[in-house]
Formats: C-alpha cells, structure tokens, sequence
C-alpha cells in the first residue's frame, strides 16, 4: 500500500477516535482490493461538567468514559470498502455532589461496562492519488439492549442510520508533505417518544509527513443536532430547568434526547512502523449547548494484511 496514501488513512483514523468511536468512515481514500486494516484503539473522555442552553458551564455531573474500539476495514475493490466495528465501553460518575440522576448506577460512583453498537458500513471513492471523494452509507444498531440512563451509561442504546460524504487531497503543488481531509455526515435516529433527534457531524483534518514515516495533524469537529430538547439554565436563557424536558417521560429519556450541539479542536500525530501504524491524538471542548465539557484522549494501532495474492 502507498505510503502517503497510509498517511491519509492513518489521520482520518486519528482525527475521527478523537470525537466519535469509528473512524474508518471518515477516511477518504479507501484500501486497495483484497487489502485489509484492522484498528484497536484505547480513548479516555473526561466529562468535567455540562454546557448548560445558553453555553453557561455548569460543573456538576462530572463522568469518566473509557473505551476499548475495534475496527476491522477491507477494500472489497480499489474503489469500494466495507467496515464492521463495536466499541467495548466503561463509564462511571465521578463528581463530588450526589448525582443529578439520583440513580445507583451513578450514586456507586463505580465502573460499569458493556459492549455498545455494531456499526456496519459501506464507501465508495472517486478520483485517484492525490485527491479523492468518498460517499458512505452506515448502520448502527445496539449490541443488545444495555442501560442508557444516568452519567454513568455506555450509550444511547437507539439505532441509526447514516449518510455522507468524505474528501481529501495531498496538496502536491504547493505544500508536497501536506494533505487536508474533511467529512460531513447526517445520521437518521430512531425516534424516541416520537420526538426526532436527528444529527449532522463534519470534521476536517490538517496534516503534514515530518518525515516519510512520522504524520502531524491539527482537527476540528463538529456536531449539530436536527430535533431534540434543551435543559434551559441557570439565567433563563432561553428557559429555566428543566426546560423542554417538561414531563417525567420526556426527563427520564433525557440523555437521548438532549439538542447536543458542539465545537472540539484537536491534534495528534502517526507512525508508520511497517505493516503496522501506531497512532494518538487528544481533543478539546471549545463552544457548544446542551453538551459535556471536555477532553479526550486517544490512542491505538492499525495493522495492515493482503489477502488479494498478488
């Protein structure tokens, strides 16, 4: 596999665990045929609080969320990949108040696990070396029917499906080191007591070879909820709590159906070791609503394996 074009797959890896477990999807160059990658990736994501509706930080409900991501990617053609993936998840609530849930999964303060969603995806790429745009397709659907309530949850236990487009170009002319790739995805999710809570996501990824082996990258991701419900805050703006949360169903459905909207910036870098690319990053909260506040940290390794017996 052409080394830059393993750049190119190795920082949309990076730059996509660092906001959401499955990265081959943002990758807009896709493997050769009958060539595969498998990802096993650690992130750590520090909640130290919540944007409240008017983007008022609010330090309370501090959480813990590490996880283990398994990847496994496959170029089916040169043009046409398909990726299967499932995060194995620990969550726990570490504030020092009691918790905003008032629930024992939270009040133990202790670690709780749980396999999360199989995601099953599917990409398509035009162009060749050096730019390409890649269409994708993705479904997520939870492993089995785990807890989604409190801080302390491992997901949303909701199914979706997904719908985008990734791009990406090595800036040969001008900066020959340099490539940049961005992404943008619109996810369908299942509605919950009939109240849609759709998303968007985009990323976009900076990158420089420091040298033939050795790739830095600066990223910026963002999301956007279509639907959902705001907490209010503390000034009023735009309501007082609990604000559109205004039913006990509607309050006890609350963390899937919060209108999550955010800003993260971050960077990392990637080695490329032979047939293996060992890789970290971490990410920052900077704006957003109705949101945790934070930062993450990623790390990981992609192995590479031909079966096409060339």
């Amino acid at each position: 596999m052409n080394l830059k074009l393993r750049f190119l797959f190795a920082t949309a890896v990076v730059a996509v665990l660092a906001s959401a477990p499955s990265p081959a999807i943002a990758q807009a160059f896709t493997l050769p045929q009958g060539v595969g990658a498998v990802t096993l990736a650690w992130q750590y994501v520090d909640n130290t609080g919540h944007r409240l509706s008017d983007g008022f930080l609010r330090v309370a409900g501090q959480s813990v969320t590490t996880s283990v991501d398994f990847e496994v990617d496959y170029g089916v053609t040169d043009r046409l990949s398909a990726t299967f993936g499932i995060p194995y998840v620990f969550a726990k609530y570490t504030g020092s108040l009691p918790p905003p849930s008032g629930l024992p999964v939270d009040s133990c303060q202790c670690w709780h696990s749980s396999f999360q969603d199989f995601s099953l995806s599917a990409r398509y790429r035009f162009g060749n070396d050096p730019w390409a745009v890649t269409p994708v397709v993705r479904y997520i659907r939870p492993s089995h029917d785990y807890n989604f309530v409190g801080e302390a949850a491992v997901g949303r236990d909701l199914q979706e499906v997904q719908a985008g487009v990734s791009a990406g170009a090595r800036l040969a002319g001008f900066l020959p080191r340099a490539s940049v790739q961005a992404g943008y995805t619109y996810a369908f999710v299942e509605k919950v007591l009939n109240i849609k809570n759709d998303r968007a996501n985009g990323f976009v990824s900076l990158g420089y070879a420091l040298t033939p082996r050795l790739f830095v990258h600066a990223d910026g991701t963002w999301q956007r909820t279509h639907g959902g419900l705001r907490i209010g805050s503390v000034t009023g703006d735009p309501f007082f709590p609990p604000g559109e949360f205004n039913t006990p169903a509607r309050f006890a459905q609350r963390d899937r159906l919060t209108r999550s909207n955010y800003w993260h910036v971050g960077g990392g870098l990637s080695y490329s070791a032979g047939p293996v690319d060992v890789f970290m990053a971490a990410s920052k909260y900077v704006s957003g609503t109705d949101t945790h506040n934070g930062q993450a940290y990623t790390a990981g390794a992609t192995w590479y394996f031909d079966l096409s017996n060339k």
